[in-house]
């Protein structure tokens, strides 16, 4: 079987060894709009598994799926050094009250899941009860994954479409849409930090669909405070992958698909520019 080998970091950016406290790369898995299978999810970690730091079951998919095959799940992730996140279901059962979020707590540490993401911006609960709930997941001695959504009035981006030199811009409407206080989603951030939570997952979709279009300064702040080990972004294609590590290096923590593992590896570990060649370049693999 083929080996890889890393593609040209430099001396003083060597790649950490897992697990890894930044530079965390975490794939989305198993999900009821796949058809993932064991046999698949064990090819596809004992192909670029190495490169992998988490793996998260997304959309709620882990209450679709058999108990038997979330453990086999989960077991084959930890062979691989890799940690397994909830995602997208907590919600839903602390609007059932706070006993039956225990409970699922408790059969999360049994099916093996290591950390338990919560979603925060859509919980309309008092923020002292959101940080019970961290301290609930860390004393069950799992860890604890906040995620915050960046919203803002998509008139604050600038046009990116062709235009000549000159041309007037029909200004963009502003829509209703519901403007994020930035500073105040860091400062709930930080309590949840202060409250044990491990690290804290932006979703900034809207921030930084397009990486001609990146709200730079609002990325700027949320690192600049947050600090790059303890924030991971949401990122929703590889040229904003890219741009991540261009601004910041390799060691900024992302969350992409699993087909953009290989690729993502390829840009931590190498110089930039636009004539870079792709991860399946023949010369990063070895007999």
């Amino acid at each position: 079987m083929a080996t890889y080998r890393w593609k040209s970091f430099v001396e003083d950016q060597d790649r950490p060894e897992k697990p890894r406290r930044f530079g965390v790369t975490e794939i989305r898995g198993p999900n009821h709009n796949s058809l993932f299978s064991h046999n698949l999810l064990q090819d596809m970690l004992e192909s670029v598994g190495q490169f992998v730091d988490g793996l998260k079951f997304t959309g709620g998919s882990e209450s679709l799926m058999p108990k038997s095959f979330i453990k086999e799940a989960t077991k084959l992730a930890h062979e691989h050094d890799i940690y397994v996140s909830t995602g997208d279901w907590a919600e839903y059962l602390l609007q059932k009250g706070s006993s039956s979020f225990k409970e699922y707590i408790e059969e999360c540490k049994q099916l093996g899941f290591d950390t338990v993401e919560l979603n925060m911006g859509s919980l309309e609960l008092p923020e002292e009860t959101l940080l019970r709930y961290i301290r609930l997941i860390k004393s069950e001695g799992l860890k604890a994954k906040p995620q915050f959504a960046v919203k803002f009035n998509k008139a604050d981006i600038p046009p990116t479409r062709a235009r000549a030199y000159g041309a007037y811009v029909v200004p963009t409407p502003r829509t209703s849409e519901r403007v994020e206080d930035v500073d105040f989603l860091i400062r709930r951030a930080e309590r949840c930090l202060e409250a044990g939570a491990d690290m804290i997952t932006i979703d900034a979709e809207d921030v930084c669909r397009y990486p001609d279009s990146v709200r730079a300064d609002i990325i700027a702040k949320v690192i600049g405070r947050l600090g790059l080990e303890k924030a991971m972004f949401e990122t929703s294609n590889p040229k904003t992958s890219e741009w991540f590590i261009k601004q910041y290096g390799p060691n900024v923590n992302l969350f992409v698909d699993h087909s953009q593992v290989l690729d993502l590896e390829c840009i931590r570990g190498r110089n930039f520019g636009k004539n870079h060649k792709s991860v399946l370049d023949s010369s990063f693999f070895l007999s």
